[in-house]
């Protein structure tokens, strides 16, 4: 017999997992299909088909700006003595607190006077000695002078007695030197200060044996109120601040010396401004750079010679500066700084700028705003050259008000 053989079914069943990745593909199409029926051009806000894209500005303007470099520096002593002695000695006694203030003229060793009171006191009686033998030559000179005139001495012996007379005003006048020399040494085993200011550690104590103007000094004097801080600032931008003044760029109040302010290491601002009192006649060699000193007060001795420190110095005022926020200027692939804003015609317009330095938040623009420009600082994401956005005024708000009022 032959087996039966059945027609093949309309309508093959599949297994579940195939069925059920065929339905997820399904879905997905339909998806898609919908996304794409729903973008594209005008579908979006800012396209041909959908409102222009909002966007903030600030009205650009030109003021005055004060301009400040940050320069490094290291604090300096205003004055500085060495003390060291200027006869032998052994030290007697140390009179004064190590660290402590200290007043010019204020002894601060004494050295052993007995040797120097004794020379100082046989001066003292060859002078004694000198000056009776000057009277006594000039009273024989005298009576001399007389007797000659009568023909009762000879000449020779007045002579003689006029030659004595001189020798012993000769002697008179040595021996006066010696005993000013004699006293000068004397004085000169008080070791004092020469300047007033605060005094450091003792290299000697009681007891030490000391030469005249030796090596070591026995200690420091420095004054700290006030106090210099030398800066150190490139030539390159020592020409361009020259420049600048010389075409007109930058003003300075006449005869008022730059303003200096400070940050100490620990990031705190020094309370006290300073003013630049001069600047180096030479360019160092090595790093190229010139250096600046100004003149701090210092009367709580808050800064110490050696503290290192950042300066702000004011280099002068520009009376037509164009600031604009940081938030409006952005740079393209090769770091060049440009900015969007928003023309006459209402359209986005991209402008290259030329940026000379940071002010607080803006910055300050050399080329390529000029005041009444409506520059774009929100919603630049949005918008690009050529396009004709809404137009807000954010000068107002909080954000802007400080960066856009500051000098």
């Amino acid at each position: 017999m032959n087996p039966e053989i059945n027609p093949p079914s309309a309508a093959v069943a599949l297994p579940p997992l195939v069925a059920a990745v065929l339905l997820v593909a399904g879905l997905s199409l339909g998806g898609c299909e919908r996304s794409s029926s729903t973008s594209g051009p005008g579908a979006g806000p800012g396209g041909p088909g959908g409102p222009p894209a909002e966007v903030g500005v600030v009205t650009v303007t030109a003021r005055s700006a004060t301009l400040t470099t940050e320069l490094p520096g290291r604090t300096a002593s205003y004055r500085i003595a060495e003390v060291r002695p200027q006869v032998g000695g052994i030290i007697q006694a140390r009179r004064f607190e190590e660290g402590g203030p200290i007043a010019v003229g204020q002894v601060l060793y004494q050295i052993d006077p007995a040797v120097y009171q004794a020379t100082h006191d046989s001066a003292e009686a060859a002078l004694a000695r000198s000056r009776a033998t000057l009277e006594r030559a000039r009273l024989k000179a005298e009576r001399y002078a007389n007797l000659v005139k009568a023909k009762a001495v000879s000449q020779e012996d007045y002579d003689d007695a006029e030659a004595a007379l001189k020798e012993a005003a000769a002697s008179l006048a040595v021996d006066e030197a010696e005993l000013a020399s004699a006293r000068i040494n004397l004085e000169y085993t008080r070791v004092t200060s020469p300047i007033s200011g605060r005094i450091g550690r003792s290299a000697v104590t009681q007891g030490a044996l000391v030469t005249a103007n030796q090596e070591m000094a026995l200690a420091t004097v420095q004054q700290l109120d006030p106090i210099y801080v030398d800066l150190t600032q490139s030539s390159a931008q020592l020409l361009r601040l020259r420049r600048a003044l010389e075409d007109g760029q930058l003003r300075r109040p006449d005869g008022d010396q730059p303003k200096v302010t400070l940050t100490l290491e620990d990031g705190s601002a020094y309370p006290l401004d300073g003013r630049l009192g001069f600047s180096e006649v030479s360019v160092d060699e090595g790093t190229g750079a010139v250096t600046l000193r100004a003149t701090f007060p210092n009367p709580d001795h808050v800064l110490l010679p050696g503290m290192f420190v950042r300066a702000m110095v004011e280099e002068g005022v520009r009376e037509e500066a164009i600031l604009a926020p940081q938030q409006g200027v952005q740079r393209d692939r090769r770091g060049k700084p440009f900015a969007l804003v928003v023309n006459a015609e209402g359209q986005v317009e991209q402008r290259p700028l030329k940026t000379d330095r940071a002010i607080g938040h803006q910055w300050l623009v050399d080329e390529g705003l000029a005041p009444g420009d409506r520059l774009i600082v929100e919603g630049l994401q949005k918008v690009r050259a050529g396009d004709k956005p809404q137009v807000v005024d954010v000068s107002d708000q909080p954000g802007f008000v400080a960066t856009a009022r500051a000098d």
